[in-house]
């Protein structure tokens, strides 16, 4: 089925299933792919949409996602579950962030466009067949194998009625961070395409990497099935875990401390350590190890994100800084 066939008002209460919605043709005749899973509970209640693989080398959230479709039982559901574990098929057959064949990052491009290029196209079908239907958004993010970021829950920082639904799902969610985002989001992501749409919101982050942690599938597992209890879709106490960070900024990791020259970045902090602007957090050097420049804090705070690939090339992210939490704010 073409995704455009696909109506949520087609599934059947009280079923669970996994199918395949076609996107866009193949160059050699076959389609690209979207991969959903749905559980429609037994009695009426929210929709609750959770995305994954958007970026095509963020592995946690692509496990996650059939561990919570094992968990969840039509019959002890109220609402209506929708879950796509890849979203980005081409990025990730590539094993890459964006996608191969336009080059386009899939979470810079909502609300997306039905006539351009295949990256625009997934996003605009999955805003006008999943995410307007949805009640709530979650969207499962990781570093990806360039970037370290801690084990994350971003949510929208505001005193509305979402910024207040995403927060408190955000606590609920259990992640060991809360990063909080005031408007306006940046632009061109599920979250602000979702904002847009009224409908609250939440991502996460985590170390990424080449592999797929454990610990980090089993967080974003709990987390959505947290998420699930809090909207009321289905019974039973939280899984708690530590929160040991509330944070404050834009959230935007387009706008970072960027190398100065191409090298091998040696790192001289960790990730949520403080740092006073100026401070050094390392340095790039050349094959020889020869300082070729180093690489300063451009604000007081913590440290959000680090380059976890040590090779760079100009204007490449290194670092992202955040602020702490106050509740006066």
């Amino acid at each position: 089925m073409h995704i455009r066939d696909f109506e949520i008002d087609q599934l059947r209460r009280g079923e669970k299933q996994s199918t395949w919605l076609d996107i866009a043709a193949r160059a050699g005749g076959s389609d690209w792919r979207l991969p959903l899973q749905t559980v429609i509970g037994a009695e009426a209640g929210p929709t609750l949409l959770v995305l994954a693989g958007v970026h095509g080398d963020e592995y946690e959230g692509i496990a996650a996602i059939p561990q919570v479709y094992r968990a969840i039982k039509p019959q002890d559901l109220r609402g209506c579950l929708l879950m796509a574990p890849i979203c980005n098929m081409p990025a990730y057959e590539a094993r890459q962030r964006a996608s191969p064949i336009d080059g386009l990052n899939l979470a810079r491009v909502f609300p997306g466009d039905v006539d351009g290029s295949i990256t625009r196209q997934i996003a605009f079908w999955l805003t006008r067949k999943l995410l307007s239907r949805a009640d709530f958004l979650i969207d499962l993010h990781t570093g990806g194998i360039a970037y370290e970021i801690p084990t994350l829950i971003g949510y929208l920082h505001d005193s509305g009625e979402l910024g207040q639904a995403s927060q408190a799902a955000a606590a609920a969610f259990g992640a060991p961070v809360m990063w909080g985002h005031p408007l306006p989001l940046p632009p061109g992501r599920s979250i602000s395409a979702a904002t847009t749409l009224g409908i609250p919101s939440l991502y996460t982050e985590a170390p990424g990497g080449a592999g797929c942690d454990p610990d980090v599938v089993a967080c974003f597992r709990d987390g959505v099935i947290n998420v699930m209890k809090r909207l009321g879709m289905i019974n039973g106490d939280l899984i708690r875990r530590q929160l040991t960070h509330h944070l404050l900024g834009d959230g935007n990791l387009d706008t970072v401390i960027d190398a100065p020259v191409a090298g091998f970045f040696q790192r001289e902090v960790s990730l949520l350590e403080k740092v006073k602007r100026g401070q050094r957090l390392g340095a790039i050097l050349d094959p020889t190890g020869a300082e070729m420049a180093p690489v300063n804090a451009d604000q007081d705070g913590l440290i959000i994100m680090l380059r976890g690939i040590p090779p760079v090339k100009v204007g490449d992210g290194i670092a992202h800084i955040t602020q702490p939490y106050h509740s006066g704010l």
